[in-house]
């Protein structure tokens, strides 16, 4: 049975491509989907990519991921830095977790080197622009490989 890993993105990077390219690159959100679902096809898992700029949204995918995925990608983008909901639903959720940022946060503004999702992570990936989330599901595969 092939194993489902989500992929979740928050706000503002449905506008990848177009802001902040300096920081973020010319690579849109449909081409990480792309080399993320390639990534996942190669590693024998399925990829279910999502994003949202609602807090709420994610919370909910996070919610279904626990019953229905062996392991969640995510993205939380601003919400990194502030949302303790995203938090609680992720500790709630108990399974693999990776947290990605395109940037490195820890180049940035200081509030950025604060993450509520870090606290729930297996591990974190960041500066690498759209390649960390190839990178993420070959650490996602080998983990849940590790758990079988």
């Amino acid at each position: 049975m092939i194993q489902v890993v989500y992929v979740l993105n928050g706000p503002n990077l449905n506008l990848l491509g177009a802001r902040e390219p300096d920081i973020y690159g010319h690579t849109t959100l449909e081409d990480v989907e792309n080399s993320t679902q390639q990534a996942g096809n190669s590693a024998g898992l399925s990829i279910h990519f999502l994003q949202s700029n609602e807090e709420g949204a994610l919370v909910n995918w996070i919610q279904e991921a626990r019953d229905k995925a062996a392991g969640l990608i995510i993205n939380a983008a601003g919400y990194t830095h502030t949302s303790v909901a995203i938090m609680d639903a992720l500790i709630a959720a108990e399974i693999p977790i990776i947290e990605v940022h395109l940037s490195n946060i820890y180049k940035r503004e200081d509030f950025r080197h604060h993450s509520y999702v870090s606290k729930t992570a297996t591990g974190v990936i960041c500066g690498f622009g759209a390649h960390g989330y190839v990178m993420a599901v070959d650490a996602m595969a080998k983990l849940l490989k590790s758990d079988q």
